[in-house]
């Protein structure tokens, strides 16, 4: 059964799609990472980081590898109590390490939005048309 020139126009532009979604680069973030407009947001995110393992493993004297881990836990708002702060200015700081990591996420998420809005076709918010 030979196809009729409608459908080979459907499955042509199906194979186009295809090629354009590719799930897996959304699903790593690959996209997100690849935008140049999105470098600083990871850079402050991952100067966060390394700040919070610097600072922890000075004032607690925790291991490189459990503050990092604890940052990672705290910067996703998880929390999981098994590392805490003990001392008054490690509490202080872990206030405002809390506190912006907060902003470093919606820094991200918003990041997302806006290059997931641009590959459809969408302008978004707060971004002028070319």
């Amino acid at each position: 059964m030979e196809n009729t020139e409608p459908e080979k126009q459907v499955l042509e532009k199906v194979e186009r799609n295809r090629e354009r979604v590719r799930p897996l680069k959304r699903l790593l973030l690959l996209d997100v990472i690849s935008d140049k407009e999105s470098r600083p947001v990871f850079y402050w995110a991952g100067g966060m980081l390394l700040a919070g393992v610097l600072v922890y493993h000075w004032l607690e004297g925790w291991s490189y590898l459990d503050a990092l881990y604890f940052c990672v836990v705290s910067l996703a708002t998880v929390g999981y109590g098994d590392f805490t702060p003990t001392t008054p200015l490690a509490r202080l700081f872990t206030i405002f390490y809390v506190i912006n990591g907060i902003a470093v996420l919606l820094a991200v998420f918003d990041r997302i939005r806006a290059v997931r809005a641009r590959a459809v076709g969408e302008t978004p918010r707060g971004e002028r048309k070319s």
